[in-house]
């Protein structure tokens, strides 16, 4: 599936994203001429992040200035609001998407699991502070993979992440000459990369669910039947589910261990093993610190990028 927002990292000439500073976020972030994106700075109410009309961003966007505040017809202020929603879901699904794309060049690199963990959380961390209408969001994702593999000790030359990007918008294409649209957008992978750093202030090693999950996997198993443990893929669904927690803010917003224990819960009771009973519940063993809702909450915001996903498909 290809993504319009994909085209100032792939298919329009490279560099362009470098041009408003730091990194002003390229025509395919924007849909308008390149340079739009540096003209407005941080103002994010420019008409190419919705790709209609002048000034139809700023009816969803912070601006309170909308047609009602200034004396137009009333009514306008709700349609607003409306439009602020729309924007917030269309984020979310461009966020996802750009997810997906990361967790499949990892696997096109070959990445271990916990490289592409910190790229998607590099990803998340970048944009929690700032807007994606100025920042091209698969620049960012390349950078992302870029910084992960030297923060996880797995290196990857910059000519393999462009060249397997430019596969996954283009299926089928012949590698990218070496000429001077290639280094212009290896340029831009590289200084999109400082932003990156510059933007989280050089904290950039996270902790992980993976390690816990694997210490909790080990202890369930040594307490459940082994004919059931051997009959139900408990494990493999659990790590499952931990990888498709990173398509979504959840990897960021709530602590890893608190995430293992939910993934590993939800699996257990996908395939209704059944647990020793005991003074306290089995999760509580494992992690003290973590609650029913808290394991509630995580669910639920899985729940929510499968409802995701399905809308994005």
């Amino acid at each position: 599936m290809e993504d319009p927002s994909s085209r100032t990292a792939h298919g329009g000439p490279p560099g362009q994203a470098a041009r408003g500073g730091s990194y002003s976020g390229g025509p395919a972030a924007h849909g308008g001429p390149p340079g739009q994106a540096a003209r407005g700075g941080s103002h994010s109410g420019g008409p190419a992040a919705h790709g209609g009309p002048p000034g139809q961003a700023a009816r969803g966007g912070s601006h309170s200035g909308g047609p009602a505040a200034h004396g137009g017809p009333p009514g306008q202020a709700a349609r607003g609001v409306s439009d602020s929603e729309t924007d917030v879901t269309r984020e979310i699904k461009t966020h996802f998407r750009v997810c997906r794309f990361i967790m499949e060049s990892g696997v096109k690199l070959g990445m271990r699991s916990v490289p592409v963990a910190t790229a998607c959380e590099l990803y998340h961390r970048f944009f929690e502070c700032v807007s994606l209408r100025v920042y091209e969001p698969y620049l960012v994702a390349m950078s992302c993979v870029y910084l992960a593999g030297k923060v996880e000790e797995q290196h990857l030359r910059t000519r393999d992440i462009l060249n397997v990007s430019h596969r996954y918008f283009h299926s089928g294409s012949a590698p990218l000459e070496c000429d001077r649209e290639f280094w212009e957008l290896r340029d831009s992978v590289v200084q999109c990369e400082l932003l990156i750093l510059r933007q989280l202030d050089f904290h950039v090693s996270f902790r992980h669910p993976h390690k816990y999950l694997l210490h909790y996997l080990t202890s369930v198993k040594a307490l459940v039947n082994r004919h059931a443990w051997t009959r139900t893929p408990v494990a493999e669904t659990a790590w499952a589910l931990l990888r498709d927690c990173y398509h979504g803010v959840m990897c960021i917003h709530h602590a890893p261990q608190h995430i293992a224990i939910a993934t590993l819960y939800l699996a257990l009771n996908s395939y209704g093993v059944e647990m020793p009973v005991g003074e306290r519940e089995w999760w509580q063993v494992l992690c003290e610190d973590v609650t029913k809702e808290g394991i509630n909450a995580v669910i639920s915001d899985l729940l929510q990028l499968y409802d995701m996903e399905a809308k994005c498909v």
